[in-house]
C-alpha cells in the first residue's frame, strides 16, 4: 500500500460552470469535510485542468481523493474531464454531478459508468444537509482511503518485499480488513523494528502485534498462528455439536451462515483462508444487485461475515477440512488442526481455485511477479508497469480493468478466439474502451524468466505455433476453475471434481441410500449439501452463489425434520 503524505491534507476537487450549483456544492463540502480535506473548486474545465495538474506531485504521496465534475447543459465537457483526471492520479475517485431534471444526460452517464470513466454519479444538492449526497461522498472517500496504508497499524510486518510469503500475508490482511504496515527488512524502519523484537537473525517475516503490546513478535507465523492471536475464532470443544456446519466462507457459505443462524440453527462456518473466496479478491463487482456503483469483493464478504456473526454464527478460521465422515446420526468434518466438527447437516461451499499453469519456470516465480489471484493489495505498486492478465472469464476482465488504472500497459492473453462466450458484456466493453489495454487471442504462456522476480514471459500463438518473448513486470493467471473437493472422498463427483447434487444424484441409484429423492442441493450422502461454484451445474456468479446459500437452509430444515421423524418411528 502507498502511504498518504502526512504533511498535506488530501483534496476534494469540484468543477462546474453553474454558479448556483457551485455555491451549494462548495457550502456542503466545506461544512462536512473542511476540517480534514483541502477543498478546491473551479468554474470551467480549462481552469480545472490547470488547477488539478498543479495539485498532483508525482512521488509525493496521494493527494487528490475525489474529483466532482458537473455534467449537463452548463458543463458539456464534464465527462471528458473526469476521464482525464484518472490519468493524473489513478487512485482518484471520479463523480459526475447532475442537475435534477436534466434526464437527457442519463444515457451518456450510464455509458461512462459502464466503461469505468466515472466511479459514481450524484445529484447536485438542492438544499442544505442533503444526506443522500453526503452518503455517496462518504462512501467514495472510504473507498479511496482503503487503498493506502492506515495511520493506525494493528500489525507491523518486517520482511522481504518480493518474497512469496510477504505477498501472501499482505493479501490475507488486506482481504481481512486488518490495518497493517509492511516494512522491508533492509530499510531503516525495518531494522529498527527487528531490533525491538530482541531476536537475533530471525527468520522473515517477523510480525509485531501493536494492538497487543504484551504479546511477543511472531517469527514467520502460519496463517493459523497469526489469526489465533486475534481471538476472533471459536475454540472447538471435543463434545461441541452443531445443527449445521458450513465449509467455505465465500458468498455461498456466508449466505448459508446468515440464513441458518438467523433461523435459530446452531451454525459453525469453517474457512481455510481469507473470507470471501474468489469473490473476496475481486476489485469491483459491478453486476451485483443493489450496488449500482459496484462493490469490492472483500467489502461485500466482510459485511456478510459481520452479518452472520451478529446472528450468532461461530467461526473457525485458517483450518482446512480434510475429511467428511458419518458417525451414527451425525456427520463429522475433520480439520487440519486435528479437531473435528460434529453436526446434523453439512453444507459444502468450498468453491473453486484457479487452475495452475503447470509450467515449472512460472511456478518458481509465484508471489514474485506471478499471481494466481487478482492480488488486489499488490496492484497499486504496479504504477507504470507492464502487466499481463491470463484468462477470458469475468475474474480476468475485472483484474485487467483494475490493473489498467495503474499499469502503463495491460495485455490480456486468451486461449480462445473471442471473449464474448466467457466474459460479461460490460467487462468486454470496458476492456475495449481502456486505452492501455489490449487483448491477444489464441495465445498461451509457455515460459517465464527472472532473477529474483519476474522479468519476462514467453507466449505462443496457438494457431501458428510461433513463440515470442515479452518483457513483463507482473502476470495474473486466472485460467479456469478447479473445485476444492479433494477432501470429499465419499461424495459423488463428476470427472472434473464438482459435487453432484439433486437430480444428478438421483440418476445414480447405486450411490443414493434412501427411499426419498435427494433434495435439489443434496449430495450423495444424506444431510450433506453443496452450494455455489463447487456444485456441478452452478452458474459461477456471486449472485447465484448467494441465492443457493440462502435457499439451501430450507432444505436443511426439511432434511432435519425427516431425520427426526425417522428416529421417532424407529424408536
Amino acid at each position: 500500500m502507498a502511504d498518504v503524505d502526512a504533511g498535506r491534507r488530501p483534496v476534494i476537487f469540484a468543477v462546474t460552470a453553474d454558479p448556483a450549483a457551485r455555491t451549494c456544492i462548495d457550502d456542503e463540502l466545506r461544512k462536512r469535510y473542511g476540517a480534514d480535506y483541502d477543498l478546491v473548486s473551479a468554474t470551467s474545465i480549462d481552469e480545472a485542468h490547470a488547477r488539478l495538474g498543479a495539485l498532483h506531485t508525482p512521488g509525493g504521496g496521494p493527494r487528490i481523493a475525489l474529483v466532482l465534475a458537473g455534467y449537463g447543459a452548463a458543463d458539456p465537457g464534464g465527462l471528458d474531464f473526469l476521464r482525464d483526471a484518472r490519468a493524473i492520479d489513478p487512485a482518484v475517485k471520479r463523480v459526475a454531478l447532475l442537475r435534477w431534471g436534466e434526464f437527457d444526460t442519463g444515457p451518456a452517464v450510464a455509458e461512462a459508468h459502464a466503461l469505468g470513466v466515472i466511479d459514481h454519479w450524484l445529484l447536485v444538492p438542492e438544499q442544505a444537509r442533503d444526506e443522500e449526497f453526503h452518503r455517496g461522498i462518504a462512501e467514495l472517500l472510504e473507498e479511496w482511503a482503503s487503498g493506502f496504508a492506515p495511520g493506525f497499524e494493528a500489525i507491523r510486518i518486517v520482511g522481504d518485499p518480493i518474497a512469496p510469503r510477504s505477498a501472501a500475508l499482505r493479501d490475507l490482511l488486506s482481504r481481512s480488513h486488518v490495518p497493517f504496515g509492511f516494512y522491508a527488512a533492509d530499510s531503516d524502519r525495518g531494522r529498527a523494528l527487528l531490533a525491538e523484537t530482541g531476536f537475533e537473525c530471525p527468520a522473515l517475516p517477523v510480525v509485531q502485534l501493536t494492538f497487543r503490546p504484551g504479546v511477543p513478535a511472531l517469527v514467520d507465523p502460519s496463517d493459523a498462528e497469526l489469526i489465533d492471536t486475534f481471538g476472533v475464532g471459536t475454540q472447538l470443544a471435543p463434545d461441541a455439536r452443531f445443527d449445521v456446519a458450513i465449509v467455505g466462507a465465500g458468498p455461498a457459505g456466508l449466505a448459508a451462515a446468515v440464513y441458518a443462524s438467523s433461523e435459530g440453527l446452531r451454525t459453525l462456518l469453517v474457512e481455510g483462508g481469507a473470507i470471501g473466496g474468489q469473490a473476496g479478491s475481486t476489485s469491483l463487482i459491478r453486476n451485483y444487485l443493489g450496488f449500482p456503483r459496484g462493490v469490492a469483493g472483500a467489502k461485500l464478504a466482510f459485511s456478510a461475515y459481520h452479518q452472520a456473526w451478529t446472528f450468532g454464527t461461530s467461526f473457525v478460521f485458517m483450518r482446512d477440512a480434510l475429511a467428511l465422515g458419518v458417525d451414527g446420526d451425525e456427520l463429522v468434518v475433520s480439520l487440519s488442526d486435528g479437531t473435528s466438527v460434529h453436526s446434523s447437516s453439512v453444507v459444502v461451499a468450498t468453491g473453486v481455485t484457479y487452475r495452475r499453469l503447470g509450467v515449472a519456470s512460472v511456478e518458481a516465480l509465484v508471489g514474485r511477479g506471478v499471481f494466481y489471484s487478482p492480488a488486489v493489495s499488490e496492484v497499486p505498486a504496479l504504477r507504470g508497469a507492464r502487466v499481463f492478465v491470463v484468462g477470458g472469464g469475468n475474474s480476468a476482465g475485472q483484474a485487467a480493468v483494475h490493473v489498467a488504472r495503474y499499469a502503463s500497459e495491460v495485455t490480456v492473453l486468451v486461449r480462445q478466439p473471442t471473449l464474448a462466450a466467457s466474459m460479461s458484456d460490460y467487462l468486454v466493453r470496458a476492456i475495449d474502451a481502456a486505452p492501455n489495454v489490449r487483448v491477444r487471442f489464441d495465445t498461451e504462456v509457455v515460459d517465464a524468466s527472472g532473477d529474483r522476480r519476474l522479468e519476462a514471459i514467453t507466449v505462443r500463438d496457438r494457431t501458428t505455433g510461433v513463440a515470442e518473448d515479452l518483457d513483463a513486470d507482473a502476470v495474473f493467471l486466472l485460467i479456469g476453475a478447479q473445485p476444492r473437493t479433494e477432501w470429499l472422498t465419499g461424495i459423488a463427483r463428476d470427472d472434473w471434481g464438482f459435487v453432484l447434487t439433486g437430480n444428478d444424484v438421483a440418476a445414480l441409484p447405486e450411490v443414493w441410500p434412501l427411499g426419498r429423492p435427494p433434495f435439489a442441493y443434496e449430495a450423495s450422502v444424506p444431510g450433506v449439501f453443496a452450494v455455489g461454484d463447487v456444485r456441478r451445474g452452478s452458474v459461477k456468479r456471486v449472485a447465484s452463489s448467494v441465492g443457493e446459500g440462502s435457499v439451501v437452509i430450507s432444505m436443511v430444515h426439511q432434511q432435519r425434520a425427516l431425520a427426526d421423524e425417522i428416529r421417532v418411528r424407529s424408536g
